[in-house]
C-alpha cells in the first residue's frame, strides 16, 4: 500500500467529522454543480466559482481537500472570501485512489484550462492550495508544475521520507507556505518540520507557521487559514 493510500484510509473519518461539526453539504452540493472532464486518461469531475461582477483576468486557485470530503465543502469554505478578493476557485473531487497521483501534475493544469472557457483567468496567478490528503497531492503539483503554479500553500501534510526525490523534479523554486496545527492528531509535526527543512535546504522559499491549540480540523478555523494562505500566495506572479 502506498503511503497515499495510507493517509487517505487513515485520514478520511476525521475529514468527515471535522466537516460535521462546520458546514452544511446540501447547501453547498446545490449550490456547485459539478462538471465533467477527461484529463490524462481519467475522467475527472470539478466543481468552480467564478465572481459576481468580475472585470479583467482573475487569479486562480485550485482547491485540493481531504480524504473523504466533496469538493463542494471545500470550495465553499472558500467563496465569500474569493468573492471579495475577487478570485476564481476551482476544486477537483479527489477518489482515495493511489493511482491518481501520478496523473496530479497534468490533471490540474487541464482543469484549469477547461475553466479558462468560461472565465478570464490570468496566467501569471495561479495558485494551489492542499489541505491533508489534497495537501501531499499539492506537493506533486506545486513541485513538478513549478512553472505554471506561481505559489503553492499546504496546511496539514508533509513529504514522506520516501519520496523527498519529488524536490529535485522542480524547474523553479516555487514559493511555499506550509502550516499545521500544534495539536494535529493524524499527521506528524516532525515529519511536516522536516518537509520545512527539506525545502529550505533545496531553495525554496517558504513559509512555515505552527497555529496554537489547533487540531487537524481545517474546517475549524478555515476563515483564518484562507486568510493566511492568500495572504502568501498573492505576493507572486509568473513572469
Amino acid at each position: 500500500m502506498t503511503w497515499l493510500l495510507r493517509i487517505s484510509v487513515c485520514l478520511a473519518p476525521l475529514t468527515l467529522f471535522a466537516f460535521s461539526l462546520s458546514l452544511s453539504p446540501p447547501a453547498f452540493a446545490t449550490e456547485f454543480p459539478r462538471h465533467a472532464r477527461r484529463c490524462d486518461g481519467r475522467d475527472m469531475e470539478y466543481v468552480v466559482y467564478v465572481p459576481t461582477n468580475a472585470t479583467g483576468p482573475l487569479p486562480v486557485l485550485m482547491l485540493l481537500h481531504g480524504a473523504g470530503d466533496e469538493a463542494e465543502n471545500f470550495i465553499g469554505a472558500w467563496k465569500s472570501f474569493a468573492q471579495k478578493k475577487q478570485i476564481v476557485l476551482i476544486a477537483p473531487q479527489l477518489p482515495r485512489d493511489r493511482t491518481l497521483e501520478d496523473h496530479i501534475p497534468k490533471i490540474l493544469p487541464c482543469l484549469v484550462e477547461d475553466v479558462r472557457k468560461q472565465a478570464n483567468l490570468d496566467s501569471h496567478r495561479i495558485y494551489l492550495f492542499g489541505y491533508s490528503m489534497g495537501g501531499y497531492l499539492a506537493y506533486d503539483g506545486a513541485l513538478i508544475d513549478s512553472d505554471y503554479f506561481a505559489a503553492a500553500a499546504v496546511h496539514a501534510m508533509g513529504i514522506d521520507d520516501d519520496y523527498v526525490s519529488i524536490v529535485h523534479r522542480a524547474t523553479r523554486k516555487i514559493p511555499l507556505s506550509i502550516s499545521i496545527g500544534d495539536r494535529d492528531q493524524m499527521v506528524s509535526l516532525a515529519q511536516v518540520r522536516k518537509t520545512r527543512d527539506l525545502l529550505k535546504k533545496s531553495g525554496f522559499p517558504i513559509e512555515y507557521k505552527e497555529m496554537f491549540d489547533h487540531s487537524h480540523n481545517y474546517y475549524e478555523i478555515s476563515a483564518t487559514i484562507n486568510d493566511d494562505v492568500w495572504r502568501f500566495l498573492e505576493k507572486y506572479r509568473l513572469p
